[in-house]
């Protein structure tokens, strides 16, 4: 039996060092695949963030443009409302014109 021991030993330290290098190995590997995910996390992160700040830009010009639009189309409805104020004003003075002018042949006429 003496001489199983030295074996056992030998086995005891070879299965233990195994172990440990396999889970060295298996840690070391692991932290690799981490740091794989971790690498591909923040890319995508970083893509996400530029979607995000090209929608905010999109949103914005948006924004301008409907403001400008909106801008144009008060300046185009008080615009016509203006047009049709004179128009107004103008339809009365031919009417009174129209008036005078009645009045007047009505004189001379009689």
């Amino acid at each position: 039996m003496a001489f199983l021991l030295p074996a056992l030993e030998g086995l005891g330290s070879g299965l233990l060092g195994s172990a440990i290098g396999g889970s060295l190995g298996s840690g070391i590997a692991g932290n690799a695949q981490n740091a794989a995910m971790n690498a591909l996390n923040t890319q995508d992160e970083n893509f996400q963030l530029g979607m995000y700040a090209s929608e905010v830009q999109n949103q914005e010009q948006l924004q301008v443009q409907s403001e400008a639009f909106d801008q144009m189309m008060d300046e185009r409805s008080e615009n016509m409302r203006e047009v049709d104020t004179l128009r107004n004003v103008d339809m009365a003075q031919r009417k009174m014109d129209d008036s005078i002018t009645k009045k007047f042949i009505q004189t001379i006429t009689e």
